[in-house]
């Protein structure tokens, strides 16, 4: 219990300066990813089956692997340094079968919220409208048309992964403990 409300209080924290300034600072994420790997080796954290060595291997597991995940989104699809850090502290507070689950909650969030963004500032009309235009002008030349810079414009927005991480933490954590009931 220990583990999720610190967790949940770093996600909290990165939300707000991840939607206020577009950053997720190292001052929070180093420490977290530290502080998950130790609470869950001595027991403290969500990971309490097991020795200390398996706890420890089990949260390394999460960082390494939520770690990787993100960095290779990192590499091809120009994600953020900063929710790459994120991501590996849930990893690490989590674990590796808590952690993944976290990450396709995020991404799944993530993507809600950017679609719902999108129509938000665009119209849902004018979205529609785009793409039938665009999908006339495929039909026309009977074969991929691909947008125009001005076309893409729209779509270059920045993700906000931190308030997304703090929800998938929390339908995670709400599985977690209902499980250990």
């Amino acid at each position: 219990m220990i583990s999720f409300v610190l967790l949940l209080c770093l996600l909290l924290i990165a939300t707000v300066t991840d939607v206020t300034q577009h950053k997720v600072y190292n001052w929070l994420t180093y420490p977290g990813i530290v502080a998950g790997i130790a609470l869950n080796s001595f027991g403290f954290g969500v990971i309490t089956i097991g020795s200390v060595l398996e706890r420890l291997l089990q949260s390394l597991a999460g960082f390494g692997a939520c770690g990787f995940i993100m960095l290779v989104c990192f590499v091809f699809f120009n994600m953020g340094g900063g929710d790459v850090k994120l991501i590996a502290m849930i990893g690490a507070f989590l674990g590796l079968e808590n952690g993944i689950q976290a990450i396709l909650w995020t991404f799944v969030l993530g993507a809600i919220l950017g679609l719902v963004l999108l129509i938000w500032q665009i119209g849902f009309l004018r979205i529609v409208s785009k793409c039938v235009q665009h999908l006339v002008i495929i039909a026309r030349a009977r074969s991929w048309v691909p947008l125009t810079d001005k076309e893409r414009a729209p779509l270059k927005r920045g993700l906000f992964l931190a308030p997304s991480g703090f929800a998938a933490v929390c339908v995670v954590a709400k599985d977690c403990l209902l499980n250990s009931m």
